[in-house]
């Protein structure tokens, strides 16, 4: 029976000690070969034998490409916990090139003499049973909580979960008796078996019991790989292809792994036969109609939501599914746990195109857009819905040097924009956390560490690439399209998906930059100082401030950031002087640095966020007593945990209002605080929210209809609705505080 597996060719090598570096370079003829994989033998016993696990080690160090694997390892002798935590640091380090072959035991003195167990061919089953299923609560690394099990022969009590290898290792078993193959079939990713220890018949019985157990569990037989290690050729390259091309017809073997070291014959078997091989059997295959394996097995199907069809992704577009192993990577955001139906990766702005269309056809269901997935509104991710990710479309490239123009795609982190200005003195002024995405800030405003001195992020943007509701691929610029240029510029997020932003970039050398800690034992009054002093500071100072609920009998403390760009320490320290004397000083760090070592500070890893965010936000003229009093009220009564001030005025201000879609340019202050619980934070907001100006989206997470009022002045909202029913006037974009458009309010 041919299993439909695309094929792969390896080589097993001896892992010699007399000649340690002649596997190393028989590892990287391999490749060079062309061979998808290359293995070694796992004797720990044996002393003419290196230590496998160290081989593969440098093996994975001294090439690129070609996957690794142990064929098979010795498991009695190697702690299962220990090897799935060296498999997984093992595949990160080597970019997802780990394979894991696993072997039950035999041998049995030898095993015995190195100090573990000696077992029945029973019990070794069973144990590989027990370690196949902690190596995988290892790797399970999005799972909370740590591994317990009381096992026959393995034990474990709390031990900590990952890391989280790059690819889905697949476990491949070395197995030729009935509970073995049993084992293969219901746990395996792989049967690993040799030629050399089987008999005529063996491996179509082999196939046929584990399919069976397969089957016992709801697999897919097709979701095991039938592998075999064999020998050398009993004929010339075109024969023996015909031979291993028999072998895939009648017996669905997929992957071939010749042992022997004769660099010669492996040259062959990589550059000459298998070549010939997957010729012969494509050939074969389409005459025949032989269906190719799945690529996903019957546990990842049946994760699947229904109402989404999952068979129509759009050619091109790479989907992520709720059974996928990355989709613990994908499904929630910075502080939002989700569980979307299917995420969506595109990669240029066709394929965006491509993604709308499917979200078109699937409108009954939530649709969120993620660019870094910091997402502090927790729009960017949802549950049972589509996601449009759009890290892959993360280029960065100047466009025009002497005008500082650089071209960026929405899938970048401001870290990354950052490092790669850097490079020539320049920055452009962005949030204050390397890791949110260009793409969600750079369509909402932007209220960064420069912000004072350079203004907003979207007072940067000369142009932008765009998708449409409908599809349409558009370039928008103040000549081409200036109500679209202009709506962009503040609610992009709900015209369309931008796959690339035209920057203007500033010159920006070295920055004074201040993390300052206080006793504020009376928050009310520290943080009236504070905005007055901001207030009456040129605009070269940007400062935020950061205060949250009172810790036992400490007194409250207040945490207070400032640039200044300026590049003397003595023109810092000028700025600095006063802000230095707001309270008692419980901590202080002054560097001069640069911008993109102020936003280093991001973790680029995967977003692991739980529940749902509660986050509201505001526009301040002035840091008032009543402002400051109720902050001190909401903060003392333990409703709030973070509460955050950002400077603006300067530069924010020197735009007009009616410029761009972020209209509350007059404003010096924007406030943004996360609550505690769902009862008493937000009648304490309300209460400061009465002092305030207007609302910034990206900071709000409430789903209050009033809030679009809020954000947006009413003649900005009335010509954001003209915009809105011109682009998308059937609400594609609804799901990220939607505009309504012109004509559903007159309807």
């Amino acid at each position: 029976m041919d299993y439909g597996h695309s094929l792969q060719f390896g080589a097993f090598v001896t892992p010699t000690a007399a000649d340690p570096q002649q596997p190393v370079a028989l590892a990287q003829l391999a490749e060079q070969a062309g061979l998808d994989l290359v293995t070694f033998q796992d004797h720990p016993y044996q002393p003419a034998f290196l230590d496998t696990w160290t081989l593969l080690s440098f093996v994975a160090a001294q090439t690129s490409r070609i996957h690794i694997a142990p064929n098979v390892l010795n498991v009695p002798l190697r702690p299962p916990l220990v090897v799935a935590r060296a498999a997984a640091s093992l595949d990160l380090l080597s970019g997802g090139r780990l394979d894991l072959g696993l072997g039950s035991g035999g041998f049995w003195d030898a095993i015995a003499a190195m100090g573990s167990p000696r077992r029945t061919p029973g019990e070794a089953v069973g144990a590989l049973e027990e370690a196949i299923g902690l190596m995988r609560q290892v790797w399970d690394a999005s799972t909370r909580g740590g591994i317990f099990a009381d096992g026959t022969y393995y034990q474990a009590h709390g031990a900590q979960r990952g890391p989280r290898p790059a690819h889905e290792i697949p476990i491949w078993v070395g197995a030729y008796k009935p509970r073995m193959l049993s084992l293969t079939g219901r746990l395996a990713d792989g049967w690993l078996p040799s030629q050399g220890y089987m008999r005529p018949g063996d491996y179509a019985a082999g196939n046929a019991r584990i399919d069976k157990a397969a089957r016992s569990v709801g697999r897919d037989p097709r979701e095991i790989r039938r592998m075999l290690n064999i020998g050398g050729p009993t004929g010339d390259a075109r024969a023996w292809a015909q031979q291993l091309a028999e072998l895939v017809l009648t017996d669905g073997v997929g992957t071939f792994i010749l042992a022997g070291d004769d660099p010669r014959l492996m040259q062959v078997f990589g550059e000459e036969v298998a070549p010939a091989v997957r010729e012969l059997v494509a050939r074969e295959r389409a005459e025949a109609g032989v269906a190719q394996a799945p690529a996903r097995s019957s546990a990842a199907l049946a994760a699947r939501v229904p109402g989404i069809a999952y068979d129509a992704v759009p050619q091109g577009v790479h989907a992520i599914e709720p059974g996928d192993f990355d989709f613990p990577d994908v499904q929630s955001t910075y502080l939002r746990g989700g569980r979307p139906g299917i995420v969506l990766q595109p990669d240029s702005a066709q394929h965006v195109a491509d993604a709308i269309a499917f979200a078109r056809d699937h409108s009954h269901l939530p649709l969120s857009v993620r660019s870094g997935g910091h997402g502090v509104s927790g729009r960017s991710t949802n549950d049972g819905g589509l996601v449009i990710d759009l890290r892959r479309l993360n280029r960065i490239e100047v466009l025009d040097l002497a005008q500082r123009l650089v071209r960026v795609g929405p899938g970048a982190r401001w870290t990354e924009v950052a490092e790669a200005l850097g490079e020539r003195g320049w920055a452009l002024s962005s949030g204050d956390y390397g890791g949110v995405g260009v793409g969600g800030l750079a369509t909402a405003g932007g209220i960064g560490w420069l912000a004072r001195s350079h203004g907003l992020t979207i007072d940067h943007v000369r142009a932008v690439e765009m998708v449409l509701a409908d599809g349409t691929i558009t370039r928008v610029d103040a000549a081409s399209d200036p109500d679209l240029f202009w709506a962009v510029r503040g609610a992009g997020g709900n015209m369309g998906i931008v796959t690339s932003f035209d920057f203007t970039v500033d010159e920006v050398g070295q920055l004074g930059f201040a993390q300052l800690v206080f006793e504020a034992s009376d928050p009310a009054e520290f943080l009236v100082q504070w905005g007055a002093l901001v207030q009456a500071a040129p605009r070269e100072l940007t400062s935020f401030l950061i205060m949250g609920a009172p810790r036992g009998d400490r007194p409250p403390t207040a945490q207070v950031m400032v640039t200044v760009q300026r590049d003397t320490p003595d023109g810092i320290l000028e700025l600095l002087q006063p802000f230095a004397q707001l309270g008692p000083l419980l901590q202080q760090q002054v560097q001069l640095t640069t911008y993109p070592q102020i936003m280093a500070n991001a973790d680029l890893g995967p977003q692991r966020g739980l529940g749902e965010p509660v986050a509201r936000s505001a526009q301040l003229d002035a840091i008032t007593p009543a402002f400051a009093a109720a902050a001190q009220r909401m903060l003392a009564a333990g409703d709030s945990y973070f509460f955050q001030i950002r400077s603006t005025g300067g530069a924010v201000a020197d735009v007009a209002d009616d410029a761009t879609a972020y209209a509350h340019r007059q404003a010096n202050f924007s406030v943004v605080a996360f609550g505690a619980n769902l009862t008493g934070f937000p009648r304490a907001w309300q209460q400061l929210a009465e002092h305030s100006r207007g609302v910034y989206l990206s900071f709000d997470s409430s789903d209050r209809p009033e809030r679009i009022g809020e954000a947006f002045p009413p003649a900005t909202l009335e010509r954001l609705r003209r915009v809105k029913a011109r682009v998308d006037p059937d609400g594609i974009f609804r799901d990220n505080f939607a505009i309504p458009p012109a004509q559903a309010l007159a309807g």
